[in-house]
């Protein structure tokens, strides 16, 4: 086939004049515009375009990299390809600016109708009045203007919350992106790097798991940054700032070392990289990300629903009940329609919008932002990197924990402490006798047969050397290091490119063969390790230590399962058995037909690998146990070693009634006659199931589903999941919350999971519980704390207007309520650390009532002494404090109405300290001085409320109170605390078991977020247009998920891409295995 003039231009490159030749640096002979021509081809035309230029080799030159050694590693070098080439990196969007997200929050409904009548307020106190009513009051404008300062300042508040918010949520992204590494060769040497330091020409290795291709190989990088195809498709989404950048559509080309240089048309040989994200949809269901929500979440959806309608259903009896008395007493009177009535209708509408704006539960979503924001960051401290808020909250309704072995509950230090050789168990491994065909054959069989990214380096304690890359590589790396044989020069003589076939390691085969040619060049060796058992029954022979071969007869297969391996297991061993198989050079067998080339093979050896468990874990499952969290160990090992290592962790005891199964047996019982899985055979193994060994991922998955699927339990079980491996991807993207390992984790298995174990210990997941029930608290202080506010606001307003014809809070002190128990109340409750303590009770779990009787109890208490107080003061105050009554006085700043609205202010600020304690607890004040942000919020809201009362004036409607008349309001401020301590006394048991409000009756419920904007439909009912357009207007629940979603878009729409295939890619592949997966993706 004939090149084109484009294929013509690139062969002929390398002969023009360099691009680029500075002094010291490399001659580059392609440029970006030509690299761009070159990866427009897709598939066989990228292929065929390869061709045409030469193949790999020739790219290579091209760019000035050597596909062996890579690029010079010297900074000059770098530079000057990201100046030719550009930087790995995409510009994020610009975020808004503050007077954006002012005008955003100006959206609001209530603020706009609050608005609108404060205008049409001032513009009727401009009108003359008549002489009648010339002399009602000065200043009628001051109230409407009031108004508008006070619009203005929740505005400039929650904008200012918004911003800080998204500042740190884009700190958040930027950590994420910023602990992406890389394995790339730069002058000969096998280095790990920030992928944002990726440069053109770079030679990245590619291993089982990572998210570029499947299998091993090396990736020549032909762009990065905005050239790449993620930034062109950032740059289309809108996702990314390509100002002043040129947007080139270029792609990673990759070589699956199939052959030694062979360019043919099968598709593995070359791959495009796109970085799992997906491009735009075309349609608006496209546009719709489908996603169950959090325990928490439904609860909170329901309850603001609730509250909002009881909002609604008290403003409008507010302003009818205002209405219809001013009505009836201006006829009674004798006096006619006027320009007064317009007025006074304006002024009711204010008052009802007023009680609308305290009522619905503005301060909640700000709540729950608060909160996770502030969990957030803290829990980055403890190793806990979360990539999906609301598993944060999750967390904190956990019942089951399924857990990997291998890294989370063990060091992941792995060593060979036993090796079997034909007759003779050593258990002294640096003793080991061996001749030189033995360690030969074992050296290659090891050190070959494995990523080359897997080594052993000096660590900074020079005693203890580090291990780098796959842990069990590494131990058996180290069991050559101890028989003297040296790894690195056995590489060297075998370099990836010149492996003839690799088979690499998956669920289905539970080991990884390579074929490489011997140094004689007169035969083919396939080099094999992997599980014991599955390696066993392929061989037919078996080597000694002195490199005797004789037969090994299906007899003696079965003695080494039960003898050896099972003793190994005994001990907390893993094994792993090492085998080879030779082939005539003139004899190449078809590598397509894999059991035939991998079958009689000759045994080396059997080797026991311990990993020692961590010291923290058996008190940290202790921790778990006492706090009602069930925890499981789901492994890939044998087993014996799983059962030996539950015994080590506490997972089981001896005296115990538990269960140990295995894969296949658990699978065995779940299924009916038909081979279907049933709900009800599943809940008759998990409640007792501790250990499932040799677990395939479809078993992983099965489980996790069905714990979560059962209604055994009252309250439903939350489970949490963690796996460090591409087949752990389905279960982990299944469970409630799941949890990847930061270190031995791969790219797929991080992008499925929901929170990123930065030290991959199982430590850390109980302080995502701590966090995560201490987010769950913090939101129940709040509600606790505003729904008494509400409550006592609406009913006072509710009745006076009934009897005085008029609200004893005005507009504008409402509106400073308002804020206190909204903004200020937020940052006061949703910032307390947690603490031990929280470990000490049971879980929520999935349907438990959001507001416990305990806080009904709590909430009714403190909302009937705040109303008898009110009242006392409102109809009984002039004759008590000698002052005169205010009734009837809305136009003017009166001593009795300022009392009422003290008092009640300081009830509030007394109330918000019993708020901290939400079990029962009679000591509200402990751990108070841990919390500075709160002390500060208390003492500076008392500081901010005196100013309003002393020189607020007719702008707040208040006038200075005397010395007797302060002590007065704080006395019976301070008597909200010595009243919940009468609280406290009355036995929760006493109050009937209704009343308790919020629970999550569905646990399938469903939340449809589209792309922009965010409604909240339940599934299998119709839509509720009211429902939706109240949730989008009168709450400012968009508003603050809207801030959210800026953070979590980017994860959401890769999210949507990989949900379907990770179910259908990798569970297929794990059900056609019989055997399972090997320790959870231990990748050998």
């Amino acid at each position: 086939m004939c090149a084109t003039s484009d294929d013509a231009e690139l062969m002929t490159s390398a002969e023009k004049e360099p691009l680029n030749n500075d002094d010291g640096l490399s001659t580059i002979s392609i440029s970006l515009h030509q690299l761009k021509k070159l990866m427009e081809n897709r598939g066989p035309d990228c292929i065929e375009a390869l061709k045409n230029l030469g193949g790999i080799d020739t790219l290579c030159k091209l760019l000035s990299t050597n596909y062996e050694t890579g690029l010079p590693d010297r900074e000059e070098e770098l530079c000057h390809r990201r100046q030719t080439f550009g930087a790995n990196y995409i510009p994020p969007k610009k975020p808004k600016t503050f007077f954006e997200l002012m005008w955003d929050a100006l959206q609001d409904t209530t603020l706009i109708i609050l608005i609108i009548s404060a205008i049409v307020s001032l513009v009727l106190a401009l009108i003359p009045k008549d002489s009648a009513h010339k002399d009602d009051g000065p200043a009628e404008w001051i109230e409407g203007l009031a108004i508008l300062m006070a619009v203005l300042l929740v505005v400039v508040v929650t904008a200012f919350n918004d911003y800080s918010k998204e500042k740190q949520f884009r700190g958040l992204q930027k950590k994420i992106e910023e602990d992406q590494r890389a394995d790339v060769i730069r002058s000969g040497v096998t280095i790990s790097i920030p992928v944002a330091e990726i440069v053109v020409g770079d030679i990245l290795l590619v291993k089982y798991g990572t998210s570029v291709i499947e299998g091993t190989g090396r990736v020549v990088v032909t762009a990065v940054g905005l050239n790449s195809q993620t930034g062109l498709i950032f740059t289309l989404l809108g996702a990314a700032d390509n100002k002043g950048h040129e947007i080139e559509n270029c792609n990673n080309v990759s070589n699956n070392h199939e052959k030694k240089n062979s360019i043919n048309t099968n598709a593995d040989d070359v791959h495009i990289k796109d970085n799992n994200v997906s491009p735009p949809t075309d349609s608006i269901e496209d546009q719709t990300v489908t996603s169950e929500e959090s325990p928490l979440q439904s609860k909170l959806t329901k309850l603001t629903i609730q509250i909002g309608k009881l909002g609604t259903l008290m403003a409008v009896l507010t302003i009818l009940a205002l209405t219809v008395r001013f009505v009836f007493q201006e006829l009674y009177d004798g006096r006619g329609i006027s320009m007064l009535w317009l007025t006074q209708f304006v002024r009711f509408l204010i008052i009802g919008i007023t009680v609308l704006v305290v009522a619905v539960p503005e301060g909640l979503p700000l709540a729950v932002t608060i909160s996770l924001a502030y969990s957030v960051k803290k829990m980055m401290k403890d190793h806990n990197l979360v990539r999906h808020l609301d598993a944060c909250e999750t967390m904190g309704s956990a019942t089951t924990i399924c857990s990997d072995k291998t890294g989370t509950l063990t060091k992941n230090r792995m060593t060979v402490t036993q090796i079997y050789t034909d007759g003779h168990l050593q258990r002294q491994v640096a003793d080991m006798k061996a001749s030189e065909t033995f360690l030969t054959i074992l050296g290659q069989s090891i050190a070959v047969n494995s990523s080359y990214t897997s080594q052993i380096v000096p660590g900074a304690d020079e005693k203890i050397p580090k291990h780098q890359g796959n842990k069990t590589e590494c131990g058996l790396l180290g069991l050559l290091i101890a028989l003297g044989v040296d790894y690195k020069t056995i590489r060297k003589s075998f370099p990836e490119m010149e492996f003839v076939k690799v088979y690499t390691f998956n669920s289905s085969r539970k080991s990884m063969s390579t074929v490489i040619k011997t140094k004689d060049n007169n035969r083919l060796r396939l080099l094999m390790k992997g599980a014991s058992e599955v390696v066993l029954k392929k061989c037919t022979h078996i080597m000694n230590a002195n490199g005797d071969v004789r037969h090994l007869s299906r007899s003696e297969v079965e003695l080494l399962t039960n003898g050896v391996i099972k003793t190994m297991a005994s001990d907390a061993l893993r094994t792993i058995t090492v085998a080879y198989k030779d082939f005539p050079l003139d004899a190449e067998p078809n590598f397509d037909e894999e059991a035939a080339t991998t079958s009689g093979l000759t045994c080396l050896a059997i080797t026991g690998i311990e990993d020692p468990v961590r010291e923290e874990v058996p008190d940290s499952i202790s921790k778990c146990q006492q706090a009602g969290i069930n925890v499981l160990m789901v492994t890939g090992d044998n087993v014996n070693t799983a059962r030996s290592i539950a015994l080590k962790c506490g997972i089981i005891k001896p005296n115990d009634d538990f269960l140990v199964l295995e894969g296949k047996e658990f699978s065995k019982r779940i299924r009916n006659k038909e081979g279907k899985i049933e709900q009800c055979l599943v809940d008759k193994l998990w409640p007792r199931l501790r250990v499932l060994a040799r677990s395939s991922p479809i078993d992983k998955h099965t489980l996790v589903k069905g714990i979560i699927d059962s209604r055994l339990s009252a309250n439903r079980e939350v489970v949490a999941v963690t796996g460090d491996g591409t087949n752990d991807a389905p279960a982990l993207k299944k469970a409630d919350v799941g949890f990847a390992m930061g270190i031995a984790g791969t790219d797929v298995a991080k992008e499925a999971s929901d929170i990123i174990l930065t030290d991959d210990n199982f430590t850390s997941i109980v302080k995502a519980v701590m966090w995560g029930r201490n987010v769950y608290d913090s939101i129940s202080k709040f509600l606790q704390f505003q729904l008494t506010v509400n409550l006592v606001a609406i009913i006072l307003a509710f009745a006076g207007a009934l009897l005085i014809t008029d609200s004893p809070l005005r507009a504008i002190q409402m509106l400073w309520v308002n804020l206190i128990m909204d903004t200020f109340a937020s940052l006061a409750l949703a910032t307390e650390t947690p603490t031990e303590e929280l470990l000490e009770r049971l879980p929520y779990g999935r349907t438990k009532p959001l507001i416990s009787r305990t806080m009904i109890k709590n909430i009714l208490g403190q909302t009937i002494y705040q109303l008898i107080v009110l009242f006392t003061f409102l109809l009984f105050g002039p004759q008590l404090f000698s002052i005169k009554s205010g009734i009837y006085k809305y136009r003017e700043p009166t001593t009795h109405f300022t009392m009422i609205f003290n008092v009640f202010v300081f009830m509030q600020i007394f109330n918000e300290i019993n708020s901290r304690k939400i079990h029962g607890e009679r000591n509200v004040f402990q751990g108070i001085h841990r919390n500075s942000l709160f002390n500060i919020i208390l003492f500076g809201t008392a500081i901010v409320q005196v100013l309003l009362v002393e020189v607020g004036g007719s702008i707040f409607f208040t006038t200075p109170l005397k010395a007797y008349q302060w002590m007065w309001c704080l006395v019976f401020g301070v008597g909200s605390l010595l009243w919940g301590q009468v609280l406290t006394t009355i036995p929760t048991r006493l109050l009937p078991k209704f009343l308790s409000f919020g629970p999550s009756n569905d646990v399938t419920d469903m939340v449809s977020v589209p792309a922009q904007d965010v409604s909240l439909e339940v599934e299998n009912e119709p839509p509720k247009r009211g429902k939706v357009l109240w949730m989008r207007g009168v709450t400012r629940i968009q508003q603050q998920l809207r801030v959210v979603n800026a953070f979590r878009n980017y994860y959401l729409r890769r999210k949507r891409s990989q949900d379907d295939s990770f179910t259908q890619q990798l569970l297929p592949s794990s059900s056609s295995s019989e055997e399972g997966a090997s320790e959870d993706n231990e990748k050998i």
